[in-house]
């Protein structure tokens, strides 16, 4: 909980934090520019928006495709029984996990959303523009289903198709959250914030 606070308090300026804060090569110049620090943050922000908008698309047109051509049908072999695309509806979170709890994964989802909004305010580097970019996009595609498929709003059941011999049945969403997940741990573990700045511990 404190490593979530700290990134989201993160201040608007690196200078605004009290000890200035080591900057990745390149920084430095870009700051000491007084208008490149703004332009730089919408280019992230544009990003971010660019990755979710593309994850959230190719989420929905397959899952178009899957209901339209694979619902009630057989599964397809992909790799032999290693992977096949089957039809299913998951009422649960990721991977059909937790199906009691659909309103809960509903809020958080949304929560999820909420969160990302208020990061891309101060956002300055690529890759978390790029990993959050994942993120929205996979909520919003599992939040879609959430809301408009059956049977109720905020109770509807995830689309899922792609699976693996011996896993969970899940989506494309699934799979942009999960690595949008992984780069943000790894971006943690080097230091680097949303802001573009570096911390060490």
């Amino acid at each position: 909980m404190a490593e979530a606070e700290r990134i989201i308090g993160t201040p608007d300026t690196p200078e605004a934090g009290g000890a200035e804060p080591e900057q990745p090569d390149g920084q430095a110049k870009d700051a000491a520019d007084g208008t490149a620090e703004r332009p730089r943050g919408r280019r992230r922000v544009a990003v971010l928006f660019g990755v979710a908008t593309f994850a959230y698309l190719l989420d929905l047109i397959s899952k178009i495709i899957v209901v339209e051509k694979l619902e009630h049908h057989p599964p397809i072999e992909i790799i032999g029984d290693w992977l096949k695309f089957e039809a299913i509806r998951n009422a649960g979170a990721a991977f059909g996990f937790g199906e009691a709890f659909t309103v809960i994964f509903t809020v958080i989802a949304a929560a999820v959303i909420v969160v990302i909004a208020r990061l891309a305010r101060k956002l300055y580097s690529l890759p978390w523009a790029i990993a959050l970019g994942m993120l929205l996009g996979g909520a919003l595609g599992n939040l879609t289903d959430r809301i408009f498929r059956s049977p109720g709003v905020f109770e509807g059941a995830v689309v899922d198709f792609i699976a693996p011999k011996h896993f969970a049945v899940f989506n494309l969403a699934d799979s942009a959250i999960v690595c949008g997940g992984i780069l943000i741990v790894l971006l943690s573990f080097k230091g680097l914030d949303p802001d573009g700045t570096v911390h060490k511990d």
